[in-house]
């Protein structure tokens, strides 16, 4: 049966979107799940019982009100749709009703030996990053974000965990954790879906290039869908912790995140892809320089990915401007050097370089010709390892989103007639909150 939504939840909807989201940075989100026990996990489950569905009810807004007829293309009404669908599961699951004493519990904040209560420390800004660049656009919540009390503070504390807490509670978790489950493989498409929905726009309006509006929705949009699964799959994995037996591991975020590892891994996955691709019998090579033992605090998954992506990009220069049947190709170079307040990996190919009048379109989604993009694989961003070497000109500016989510950057910086060096810098003190309002 199709699902289709009533006029009260777009009633609802709207109500929740004129409350802007509240940003958790990720050292936030370690110091919480430290020790998720069932009163913990009770509280962030209420904190994304209220969060979830003000993110949500934003995207479903602003994709409501697209101009130029983006609004009505097909794919961006089915996008439109599960947003509205998922926002509709978590607002109508019921809470358990808790005694008086039980909830007070839940509101006493732990005792950590030594440490006295345990607040969580707070969140600074991305240097990177101007004040409100990826607020929604209605400009409702612009008045709130000054002198607000830190939200993350209310709802991201540990709980006083002494004793026992009543079934009801562990029956909800494990309820409210099946719901995000099914939230999370519906949204998987979103990126594609999305994407989609542009070309469609292409085609109807017969426009090569989007314009700078609909890129900054593409910016905002798919900045607050990394905060969306960041918060759902952090929350899972808490959830389903029993079988995390390791502890650098606190849900998806790993506290000893080895660079060197994780930049090996993604050097042989690009080369593979573009031999591959290309049909060589060995791909450009790649030279690695990184301390082994630099590591910090950050979500494998996301560092994977841009490096992948942005070795890509690398190696489909080299090959495309020094020709395919070429014997010997110059190295690719990666060289990781740490920081007190960064770790940075500089990405430098000898592939051509990017002309200047060129650079900005390097960050615009789409940045292919509506004759050479293909229809779009729906399953295609739910395995990464499925991801086409040409793409369809979204390699770039996501990977730039990722890194600045956790309050890093990615910057490119190209010479003509030689090659690109791409800066990928990554905040080492964690302590950058979300840019989302």
């Amino acid at each position: 049966m199709s699902w289709k939504k009533s006029e009260k939840l777009m009633d609802t909807i709207r109500h929740y979107a004129s409350f802007p989201a509240t940003g958790v940075s990720l050292r936030q989100m370690v110091q919480f799940g430290e020790r998720p026990s069932t009163g913990t996990l009770f509280r962030a489950s209420q904190f994304l019982a209220e969060e979830l569905p003000i993110r949500l009810a934003h995207r479903v807004q602003e994709l409501e009100t697209l101009p130029d007829g983006l609004n009505e293309m097909p794919s961006v009404k089915k996008v439109a749709d599960w947003y509205a669908q998922s926002f509709e599961e978590i607002t109508t699951l019921p809470r358990p009703v808790l005694d008086k004493d039980v909830r007070e519990r839940l509101m006493r904040p732990a005792k950590i030996p030594g440490k006295g209560t345990s607040w969580l420390s707070e969140a600074t800004p991305n240097p990177s990053i101007e004040e409100g660049q990826y607020n929604s656009w209605n400009g409702t919540n612009n008045g709130w974000t000054k002198g607000r009390l830190p939200a993350a503070r209310r709802y991201f504390a540990m709980v006083d965990d002494t004793g026992d807490w009543p079934p009801e509670l562990q029956l909800y978790n494990q309820k409210f954790a099946k719901t995000l489950h099914r939230i999370k493989r519906r949204h998987d498409g979103v990126v594609t879906t999305m994407a989609q929905g542009i070309l469609e726009y292409k085609r109807r309006r017969q426009r090569m290039q989007i314009d700078n509006n609909i890129q900054s929705f593409l910016d905002r949009f798919y900045m607050s869908r990394i905060g969306i699964r960041m918060l759902i799959g952090q929350h899972i994995a808490l959830t389903d912790q029993s079988h995390y037996r390791d502890p650098s591991y606190v849900g998806i975020i790993c506290t000893k995140t080895y660079v060197k590892d994780l930049a090996q891994e993604a050097i042989e996955n690009a080369r593979f892809v573009c031999e591959d691709h290309y049909g060589l019998f060995e791909a450009p090579k790649i030279q690695l320089v990184c301390d082994p033992n630099i590591n910090f605090m950050y979500v494998p998954g996301h560092l994977s990915h841009m490096l992948f992506e942005t070795l890509k990009n690398s190696l489909r220069a080299v090959v495309e401007t020094h020709g395919q049947d070429k014997q010997e190709f110059p190295v690719t170079k990666v060289i990781v050097a740490e920081g007190k307040e960064d770790i940075t990996i500089k990405i430098s190919d000898e592939g051509g370089g990017i002309p200047r009048s060129a650079i900005p379109l390097v960050w615009t989604y789409m940045y292919t010709t509506v004759e050479r993009t293909p229809n779009l694989d729906p399953d295609f961003d739910k395995s990464d390892f499925k991801a086409p070497m040409a793409g369809f000109g979204y390699g770039l500016p996501l990977s730039r989103l990722y890194a600045r989510y956790f309050g890093g950057d990615l910057k490119l910086i190209s010479m003509e007639g030689y090659g690109t060096d791409v800066y990928l810098h990554l905040n080492r003190l964690s302590s950058s909150a979300e840019p989302l309002q």
